[in-house]
Parts: structure tokens; C-alpha cells; sequence
């Protein structure tokens, strides 16, 4: 769903969680995954979603779903 304003807490917690369920769709998981809490800490910040850190093999494999769906 497409954020038009500063996006709330529940808008990034939302985002967070429709990416990591599309992100299990393609069988690939991203352990850090979630809210950047830092990012709601300023009255100027935006706030952030964390990807977090994966291994080697999940980022290929992210990299090899993105790449086919770049090519659709």
C-alpha cells in the first residue's frame, strides 16, 4: 500500500512486515528485519525500515529474485 504522507510508526511497522512476507514468498528470510528505532527519534527524521544483515547465500538469493523480477 503506498504511503502519501510522513509515514507513522504503523506505516513502517506495515512496510516492514509486507516485506518480509514477500521477501518468505521467495523463500528467503532477513533475520534483522524490522523497525529503525532510532529513525522516530528526531522531530526532522523519517522514519526507517532495517533490513538487517543476512549471509552470503541470502544475498545472492535476494539478488536472484530481484533480477528475475527486473526482467519480467
Amino acid at each position: 500500500m503506498p504511503i502519501h504522507h510522513h509515514p507513522t510508526p504503523e506505516d513502517v511497522h506495515d512496510s516492514a512486515e509486507e516485506l518480509r512476507t514477500a521477501l518468505k514468498d521467495n523463500g528467503i528470510t532477513l533475520p534483522s528485519l524490522g523497525v529503525d528505532l532510532p529513525g522516530f527519534a528526531g522531530s526532522y527524521a523519517v522514519p526507517l525500515v532495517a533490513l538487517g544483515n543476512c549471509n552470503a547465500v541470502t544475498a545472492r538469493r535476494l539478488a536472484e529474485v530481484l533480477r528475475k523480477a527486473a526482467a519480467r
